[in-house]
């Protein structure tokens, strides 16, 4: 049985990764998903079937580490001055951009590969934004929930509606939060 060999180290594994990726993004915003095909996505970025198959092993390993790559965060949380806001501004944009057409497109494409390491590194992605969050908070001397509490309380029951349900309305976004964040009911 043959092995899918690993990204080789250096620039030239680097550049045919971004240039795979650049060309799997420009056919998706072209064509249907099932009309894209290795050979249509390798003479886009200038590579050979083979490479992509070497490197990738199929078409839905490819769009999940596409997908993984997209969902790779490209700023840090705002910052409103205060955990509780920060955290409710995150978790709605979260909500939002993952309950989108494309969002959920892509979190189906992470889903779909076969070792999971996308889908491990998506959490990752996360729980590194909720940590920003709470290292902020700290600072300003704030306490915080522990960041698994954040995870169960509101990241997996937005991404659970999100897959199983209908989009997280803001309001239901901002009592998983408070809920969260805030556990003891005040009188």
């Amino acid at each position: 049985m043959a092995t899918r060999e690993g990204p080789r180290p250096g620039g030239r594994s680097a550049r045919v990764q971004a240039s795979v990726h650049g060309a799997v993004k420009a056919l998706l915003a072209k064509l249907e998903r099932s009309e894209i095909t290795v050979p249509l996505i390798a003479a886009e970025a200038g590579v050979t079937p083979s490479t992509i198959y070497r490197r990738w092993g199929d078409i839905q390993e490819l769009f999940a580490d596409v997908a993984v790559e997209r969902l790779r965060p490209d700023m840090v949380p705002i910052d409103t001055g205060s955990f509780r806001g920060d955290l409710l501004i995150w978790a709605e944009q979260y909500a939002e951009e993952m309950s989108s057409g494309p969002g959920r497109e892509m979190i189906r494409d992470v889903l779909a590969a076969q070792d999971g390491s996308g889908a491990y590194q998506c959490c990752n992605f996360t729980r590194q934004q909720i940590e920003v969050i709470a290292e902020r908070a700290d600072a300003r001397g704030e306490a915080t929930p522990d960041i698994e509490a954040v995870m169960d309380g509101v990241v997996a029951p937005i991404m659970y509606r999100i897959l199983f349900g209908s989009v997280p309305e803001p309001a239901h976004v901002e009592r998983l939060v408070l809920a969260t964040v805030d556990p003891e009911p005040k009188p």
